[in-house]
């Protein structure tokens, strides 16, 4: 297989498995009326994906050290789609819609990362740090086309029936990685524990540098997520607003397209943790403002894309910095890694996002969103000035 074909064939199977990753935000305030939900309830119910995911990586990701990638990406879209499906037929309450979303959750687990390493496995090292740029940015893409298509589908028709397209799509994406992608025999090597692998991949210092970047990352990536429908949807009370939330927060998503892949490029051309630093400080910042601005919609509208771009703008840098760091023997375990660092602060970002709303006065109140918006930005802000007092702070005196 060329690699163009290659890099083609997993994008799409990327974006069809996220099918469902964007369902559960584009329907959140119906789901909330349906199940009579408090906003903590709702975050974790956000969370509740990425509590799958955390609970699936370390094994699924570790896994394709082992055996070829490809069959881990085939267990993922499974899971996917059952998780959707049973989300469709069977959940009736916040307990079993938890449940089915932790199982989806479990399936992003089983097709993200080793979908990377399916992707890395088989081309030339020359290639690999573009060819990651372009599909971290096609998550983007899935979770743009998630939210679009769970709006119309469940504003059309119900909230179930988007969850049952949900499930469907990964299950083509499964199939079409089955035909397409030939099988590859791993590179053998001695056989660990998962857990020491790990441990491993964890005294190296470059690679902790990537994890810690990646947690902050996702904190603001995933809780940003998790609520952009909420927030567009409180902005709409305060004046009518140009399109649907839910298509807002598509179009919105789509800017961070261009921006992973364009942050890519800047990193390879300089100096990349220089680059990561900086746009750290610039989408904390904009987390503040973005909270600030949510009473004012229009003003909202026109600064959610420079944020998302903003959070974007790292993240194939860091996931291509990783890799870079890594060998072919260990670097399903150092995905693994990154993964749960990075997913676990996605699972709690949701979750802490709708703590604060409830502290700080309710869904209605603007200073709850200022305070919420400005929360997922604080790991990026802390983590940027740590870094910056520790190399321009004066020697201590002796």
């Amino acid at each position: 297989m060329t690699a163009f074909r290659l890099i083609l064939l997993m994008c799409l199977a990327e974006a069809l498995s996220m099918a469902g990753f964007s369902a559960v935000p584009a329907l959140l305030p119906v789901l909330q009326n349906t199940w009579h939900l408090s906003a903590w309830q709702a975050g974790v119910l956000g969370g509740s994906y990425f509590a799958g995911y955390v609970v699936s990586i370390s094994w699924l990701s570790s896994l394709t050290d082992h055996v070829d990638a490809r069959r881990v990406f085939l267990l993922g879209t499974a899971l996917a789609g059952i998780g959707s499906l049973g989300f469709y037929f069977l959940a009736h309450d916040l307990f079993s819609a938890c449940l089915f979303q932790a199982i989806t959750g479990a399936g992003l687990a089983g097709t993200y990362m080793p979908g990377l390493r399916a992707l890395t496995d088989r081309v030339e090292t020359s290639l690999q740090p573009r060819f990651i740029a372009f599909y971290t940015s096609t998550f983007g893409i899935g979770a743009s086309l998630s939210y679009a298509f769970s709006g119309w589908v469940g504003t059309a028709y119900g909230w179930p029936a988007a969850f049952c397209l949900a499930g469907i799509l990964p299950l083509l994406a499964g199939l079409l990685v089955w035909r397409l992608l030939p099988a590859q025999h791993p590179i053998p090597h001695p056989r660990l524990s998962m857990f020491k692998t790990q441990w491993i991949a964890l005294k190296n210092a470059e690679i902790r540098r990537h994890v810690l970047g990646y947690c902050a990352h996702c904190w603001e990536l995933f809780g940003f997520r998790a609520w952009i429908v909420a927030l567009l949807t409180y902005a709409g009370t305060q004046s009518e607003l140009p399109l649907s939330a839910t298509a807002i927060a598509a179009l919105v998503n789509l800017f961070g397209i261009p921006a992973s892949i364009l942050g890519n490029e800047a990193a390879i051309r300089g100096d990349r943790h220089r680059h990561i630093l900086r746009v750290m400080l610039a989408s904390g910042a904009l987390a503040w403002l973005t909270g600030f601005l949510a009473s004012t919609p229009w003003l909202l509208i026109a600064v959610l894309p420079v944020y998302f771009a903003a959070i974007m703008a790292d993240s194939a840098a860091l996931t291509a910095g990783l890799v870079a760091s890594t060998n072919a023997q260990n670097r399903g375990s150092a995905m693994a890694v990154y993964s749960l660092g990075g997913f676990g602060a996605g699972f709690i970002a949701p979750v802490m996002v709708g703590v604060l709303l409830d502290l700080a006065g309710g869904q209605k109140s603007a200073l709850a969103w200022l305070l919420a918006c400005g929360s997922l930005g604080i790991w990026c802000l802390v983590l940027a000035t740590n870094t910056l007092w520790k190399r321009f702070a004066p020697s201590p005196i002796t």
